[in-house]
């Protein structure tokens, strides 16, 4: 019987990094009903892994989201692969603004029960009744007219977001949801315009405010990503300032030279997101390079302490703490901040 080896992260990036070809980032979705997630499943991991492409999919029944890195000799092969399937023909792709091709190091396929998790029952409001899509152009012009929401998670804006726009201190996507909802209560004639990383969570949140009533809702067509894309072909003025954060090894890419956030430890100017170092902790926080180099990429003081321990006292350590902490929190690569609650 043949044995399967698994390479740790450390090689597989080095291999990565080690390729003399380019990769290109880019990202795609798409609300439609799939029957048999699981046959998909198997039948796209066998091709995708063939051409070569690393990245990280969800699938549900209510469709795809997906982000990947593609050798840019496979591209076009991908595409007519993907658009054979009348149920992802011509899906319009994002392609990452700022992108050295090493954004994932890996593939993986994974079957959800919702693409974008909301708490609700599938039955709760027709996700496929969604709001106006607005261009870059349109969106310029529409904002200051109107109510601009960010429909992302606190750790995302903090680093950019549109002038003006409420920024709910939300730490996932069904939290944000009944925020926004309440926030804009009493404001369901007013002109609601929606934005977020690729368009994903707009496409339901404008499905979401629509079934409670809000009769002009509309949304960022691609999202930031998009946005970027068309305000630097077009030469438009961009109302985004700072960062797109994006979950992939980059965490962000640049969209205006702003910056708007600071180091959470010396409060320094600085945008980059890190993960703490100590893996029993895996914080996602601000860190300027000062602070990376003073706590070797740590949150704090204690974890710096507990990295330089023998390997068995730190997964000791690790075995401890998750003894008193929700398993859900250890389940996801992204952290949020001390005293916030855990992403979903």
């Amino acid at each position: 019987m043949k044995v399967q080896q698994f390479l740790s992260r450390k090689e597989l990036l080095k291999r990565l990094h080690e390729e003399p070809f380019r990769r290109i980032t880019l990202s795609f979705y798409r609300y439609v009903i799939i029957e048999d997630v699981e046959k998909l499943r198997e039948e796209f991991f066998k091709k995708w892994k063939a051409l070569n492409i690393f990245g990280r999919i969800y699938l549900a029944r209510e469709g795809i989201n997906a982000q990947l890195n593609i050798p840019e000799m496979n591209l076009e092969k991908y595409k007519e692969q993907l658009y054979a399937d009348k149920r992802f023909a011509n899906v319009p792709f994002r392609i990452a603004i700022e992108d050295n091709g090493k954004s994932f190091y890996k593939l993986t396929i994974k079957v959800r029960s919702k693409l974008v998790a909301d708490g609700l029952s599938d039955d709760a409001f027709d996700v496929t009744n969604v709001g106006n899509h607005l261009s870059a152009e349109e969106w310029n012009n529409e904002m200051n007219k109107a109510i601009v929401v960010d429909m992302r998670n606190f750790y995302e804006s903090e680093i950019g977001h549109f002038e003006n726009a409420i920024c709910p201190e939300a730490s996932s996507f069904r939290q944000e949801l009944l925020m926004v909802k309440d926030m804009l209560n009493g404001k369901e004639k007013e002109k609601i315009v929606l934005y977020c990383t690729g368009g994903i969570r707009c496409e339901k949140a404008s499905a979401y405010l629509k079934h409670h009533g809000f009769k002009d809702v509309n949304q960022l067509y691609g999202g930031i990503i998009e946005y970027a894309r068309q305000v630097k072909f077009k030469g438009l003025e961009s109302k985004f300032k700072g960062k797109n954060f994006v979950f992939d090894e980059r965490m962000g890419e640049r969209i205006t030279e702003d910056i708007i956030s600071k180091c959470d430890q010396c409060k320094i100017s600085c945008d980059t997101h890190y993960n703490c170092a100590n893996d029993g902790c895996h914080l996602l926080f601000i860190q300027c390079e000062s602070c990376k180099n003073k706590l070797e990429g740590c949150c704090s003081e204690e974890c710096r302490s507990i990295l330089h321990l023998p390997i068995e006292e730190q997964k000791k350590i690790q075995r401890e703490t998750a003894k008193n902490v929700p398993a859900s929190i250890f389940s996801s690569r992204k952290r949020v901040k001390a005293n916030r609650p855990a992403i979903d």
